[in-house]
């Protein structure tokens, strides 16, 4: 939202709402802030966006690599596995920069911060799918019907 909007409590009105843009692991994330005009129901972009599934990340390169590769970036890096780092390689994201850049140019918001990662905690799906649900495969009876 726009700095004055009414919506916004009163410490925020000056400067407009904050909105956390996160890159990838080995790249910048951004703060940005809501602009006067900004259009798009008051929305900017939610992240770089990927460029790869996590499946083609984990092919293109193994999560040892990856996490020397951030260490030598002075990143450090802490997994619950090896593949769910690959899953997340900076090279399965867009530029966020360019994003960044694209949203601002529509005047759909402002940059306010860049912010460098220092750290990398990646946690473990187990038992989760990546939208957080239950992995358990549901149980069929006979002729494909739920069993019950």
């Amino acid at each position: 939202m726009p700095p004055g909007h009414p919506e916004l409590p009163e410490y925020l009105r000056p400067v407009g709402q904050p909105v956390l843009i996160p890159g990838s692991m080995g790249t910048a994330s951004y703060v940005l802030s809501g602009v006067e005009g900004g259009g798009a129901f008051h929305s900017t972009c939610h992240g770089a966006g990927r460029v790869q599934s996590r499946h083609q990340a984990a092919k293109s390169i193994g999560g040892k690599e990856l996490r020397r590769q951030l260490e030598r970036q002075g990143i450090a890096v802490r997994g619950a596995s090896a593949r769910g780092l690959a899953e997340e390689a900076p090279a399965a994201y867009k530029d966020v920069t360019t994003v960044i850049e694209a949203a601002e140019g529509a005047g759909l918001c402002r940059s306010v911060a860049r912010l460098q990662p220092l750290g990398v905690v990646k946690g473990s799906r187990t038992g989760m799918d990546h939208h957080g649900g239950s992995r358990r495969p549901h149980r069929r009876g006979r002729a494909g019907r739920p069993a019950r």
